[in-house]
C-alpha cells in the first residue's frame, strides 16, 4: 500500500507534465475552434450567403498555389466605394485604401512552421473549400472547424474517396453527392488522377 502510494507521488509530477503538453495541443488550449475577431467586422453569412460571392474571387491563391491570401483592400473597394461607403463599420477599409496600407486581418487556420500545405493540390484534385474549412456561408465570424492535425491530414490521405467531389463543385457551400460519397470520390479519383502520399517528406520537406 504504502509502496504503491509512493509510486504514485513519484509519478505525479510525470504525468502532471504529460496532461499540460496535452492541453497545450488539445483545442482547448489552443483556442483553436474559436471565432477570430476581425479588424473589420466582414461576415460571410451576408458577403456568401446573400450575395453570392465566390470563394475564388476573394482566395484566388488557393487554386494557384500554397497560400488561399486574403484579398487586396481594392477589391473592398470595388463594392464599397458605391455601397454604404459612408458606413461607420468600413472606415477601417477605406483608411487601407486611403493610406495604402493592407487591412491586418488575423490568421484563422494556422498550421505548423515545420509543414508544408499547398492549397492548389487539394483543390486540382476535387477537395472541395467546405471539407476543410466548413460552412463559412453560415458564419458571422469564420472560425476553424477541423482539427488540422497530422492525424487527421493522414486519414484522408489513406482514404481519399469520401472526402472528394466534381472540380466545379469545389467551392459550392450546400453541394451533397448525388449517391455514395464514397463511389463519387472513386470516380473523381480516377477522372483526375488522384494518388495521395502518405510517406513523411510529402508534408516535412
Amino acid at each position: 500500500m504504502l509502496r504503491g502510494l509512493l509510486g504514485l507521488l513519484a509519478a505525479l509530477p510525470v504525468m502532471g507534465s504529460v496532461a499540460l503538453m496535452l492541453l497545450a495541443r488539445s483545442p482547448l488550449g489552443t483556442a483553436s475552434f474559436e471565432p477570430v475577431q476581425q479588424p473589420v467586422q466582414f461576415d460571410h453569412r451576408h458577403h456568401v450567403g446573400d450575395e453570392g460571392i465566390g470563394c475564388r474571387y476573394c482566395h484566388e491563391g488557393a487554386w494557384e498555389g500554397p497560400y488561399a491570401g486574403v484579398p487586396p483592400t481594392s477589391r473592398c473597394m470595388g463594392c464599397h466605394a458605391q455601397i454604404w461607403n459612408e458606413s461607420p463599420l468600413l472606415e477601417p477599409v477605406r483608411e487601407s485604401s486611403f493610406q495604402d496600407r493592407p487591412i491586418p486581418w488575423n490568421r484563422v487556420h494556422r498550421l505548423p512552421h515545420f509543414t508544408f500545405f499547398d492549397h492548389s493540390i487539394h483543390i486540382h484534385k476535387g477537395v472541395g473549400c467546405v471539407s476543410c474549412h466548413g460552412r463559412v456561408d453560415q458564419m458571422p465570424l469564420v472560425q476553424q472547424v477541423v482539427p488540422l492535425t497530422m492525424g487527421w491530414c493522414l486519414e484522408c490521405h489513406r482514404d481519399p474517396a469520401p472526402n472528394l467531389r466534381p472540380l466545379k463543385h469545389i467551392a459550392d457551400m450546400t453541394w451533397r453527392p448525388p449517391g455514395d460519397a464514397r463511389e463519387v470520390g472513386r470516380r473523381v479519383m480516377q477522372e483526375l488522377n488522384v494518388s495521395p502520399r502518405t510517406e513523411c517528406t510529402t508534408c516535412h520537406r
